[in-house]
């Protein structure tokens, strides 16, 4: 079969390599058709490594991604051969403390699709993975939001990590399809005003089309001052959706005293840094999001009833083998991109 696959920094080929079958009684073979170009993925194609995880070449990244069953174990009782499916690709283990204490996202053992020393990534002809992370869609969803439905589970769950959030006023700092997502998941759960910002002008006209109520351009906007104007008392909750350091000091002095800063964009560099005496002043509360623990059905749930609208979010679509270009033009935030599409049959 074909796989896209790194070779080293800023490079991806096309490889033959053996088609996977199922291995497990609980297994699924899937033929995939839609992948969306995650940051995450891009850090990979960029840096070569996201912390601790560092890619040995070569490597399929890729875990934003929808297909069809063809074939199931025997153990496999949720699906046949023909559903559509969008893949969750966090694989728990399921029985260590972490699983049982109903935190699966930080499991133990975790398994995650294109991650390099755990799994790899979708960007191939056929994967296979455990029934578990195989979630049937309905007949008026189709593969292209399965797909997207992996990043909007990470913006309602930071939603939900966020406490009650009707009638408040927030902040969300960078406006990818991550800072969208959130977006989602506030106006979802009440905010009553919502401030995005991004330095892409493309980006932020989607993020109004999505329900934000303002929207601020960071290269040519003072934005704190902007927002301290719209919002005198200033804002009850920040989410840093950019992975930048002067995104979380915009964020600090733009949080009330008792406001919340909930951190969801994964930074290139190793240390974040804050300044003590605000935070302690405003008894400022700190929150790490890691994944989305679970939203993944309720994602799939709101794009299908019509709750949230996830067409717009992509505006460029590539063919399997054009892959490489989908990772440049994202890497470069090039042509106002916002989601890159990649269909693989």
């Amino acid at each position: 079969m074909k796989s896209m696959q790194l070779t080293g920094i800023r490079q991806m080929k096309m490889l033959d390599v053996p088609k996977p079958d199922i291995q497990n009684d609980t297994d699924v073979l899937i033929r995939m058709q839609a992948v969306g170009v995650c940051g995450s993925d891009v850090h990979y194609y960029v840096t070569g490594k996201i912390g601790s995880q560092v890619v040995q070449y070569p490597f399929p990244v890729g875990h934003e991604g929808a297909g069809i069953v063809e074939k199931v174990g025997s153990e496999v009782s949720s699906l046949r051969v023909g559903d559509r499916i969008a893949i969750e690709p966090a694989m728990p283990c399921g029985t260590c403390d972490q699983c049982l204490a109903g935190r699966p996202h930080t499991c133990r053992k975790l398994r995650f699709l294109g991650c390099p020393g755990q799994a790899e990534g979708c960007l191939s002809e056929y994967i296979v993975m455990p029934q578990g992370s195989c979630l049937p869609i309905p007949a008026s969803m189709i593969l292209e939001q399965a797909s997207i439905s992996e990043p909007l589970a990470i913006g309602l769950y930071a939603a939900h990590l966020a406490g009650e959030l009707k009638g408040k006023n927030i902040a969300i700092l960078g406006s990818g399809p991550i800072g969208l997502s959130v977006l989602a998941g506030v106006r979802l759960a009440g905010a009553a005003n919502v401030h995005v910002t991004d330095k892409i002008d493309e980006r932020l006209a989607i993020a109004r089309k999505s329900g934000a109520t303002d929207t601020y351009n960071i290269l040519r906007q003072d934005v704190v001052m902007k927002m301290k104007k719209r919002e005198p008392l200033m804002l009850d909750v920040v989410f840093e959706c950019c992975g930048r350091q002067e995104a979380l000091d915009q964020a600090i002095n733009l949080l009330k005293p008792g406001g919340k800063l909930l951190i969801v964009g994964i930074p290139e560099f190793s240390r974040f840094s804050f300044p003590v005496d605000d935070l302690r002043r405003k008894e400022i509360c700190i929150q790490n999001v890691r994944r989305q623990n679970g939203c993944d059905k309720e994602a799939i749930r709101v794009i299908a009833d019509g709750s949230v609208a996830v067409d717009h979010w992509i505006t460029h679509r590539f063919d399997f083998e054009d892959c490489k270009e989908a990772f440049d033009l994202v890497a470069g935030y090039q042509d106002g991109v916002m989601k890159a599409m990649i269909n693989i049959q």
